[in-house]
């Protein structure tokens, strides 16, 4: 299962992002991404160029809430060129925005509201979202799973994956905190998982003090899986 490391920290980009990236490098992260909010346009097209220039994956996540803030997002993510837009519920509108472009796109299921981010709705919605998702030329789905109100994290889940079907590639984003959540992820369905507050505030590895100590922590939870 793919790590999807995010410079943000509760569902902000970070302000020291572009210090950071320099400090992983050793570690050769593979996807590393940031939020839409948290710092100026200028500083987030250094940070793509910079994780560009890793050779990792890029993401860039949508938290905005309202629909014209998001379609500028997802204007901004295509103008930097990154690999993968994360997030956001127009699909429509983004696709035709990213049509042509090198950028993705993997939307959210479900009713997200607020910030940080809550997501309401049930198995059954989230299932037939992502199936119209594939329908619609997606190649997956971002999905919210620990930060639901309205259904079990691990059903909602297994339900995006029912939906996107076997070549879907379905992210859970948020709250992802714990070597057990990981396992659980996997076990249920999930191709990748973003982490970024739990690295940042230490509750990944609560014994241990230094980012790349969280990292390597994150990295060998996912090196133990089946």
């Amino acid at each position: 299962m793919d790590f999807i490391f995010m410079l943000t920290r509760r569902d902000r980009t970070v302000e020291d992002s572009l210090d950071l990236l320099d400090l992983i490098r050793p570690l050769r992260l593979r996807h590393i991404g940031f939020k839409d909010v948290g710092v100026p346009p200028q500083v987030l097209a250094r940070l793509a160029e910079a994780i560009r220039a890793t050779d990792a994956t890029s993401y860039m996540e949508v938290v905005s809430t309202s629909p014209g803030d998001c379609l500028r997002s997802a204007r901004i993510a295509r103008e930097l060129g990154v690999d993968r837009l994360l997030g956001g519920t127009q699909v429509d509108e983004i696709l035709d925005i990213l049509s042509g472009s090198r950028t993705s796109y993997f939307p959210f299921p479900g009713r997200p509201t607020g910030h940080p981010t809550q997501l309401a709705g049930t198995p059954a919605e989230v299932e037939a979202q992502c199936r119209s998702f594939v329908e619609k030329g997606c190649p997956g789905a971002d999905l919210l799973a620990y930060r639901a109100t309205e259904a079990d994290a691990l059903d909602l889940v297994a339900a995006s994956r029912r939906g996107l079907g076997l070549q879907g590639y379905l992210i859970v984003a948020g709250s992802v905190n714990t070597a057990d959540r990981i396992r659980a992820l996997e076990a249920a369905g999930a191709d990748a998982f973003t982490i970024g507050s739990a690295v940042f505030d230490g509750s990944f590895s609560p014994s241990k003090g230094s980012i790349l100590s969280q990292l390597s922590d994150v990295l060998e939870a996912c090196a133990g899986l089946d």
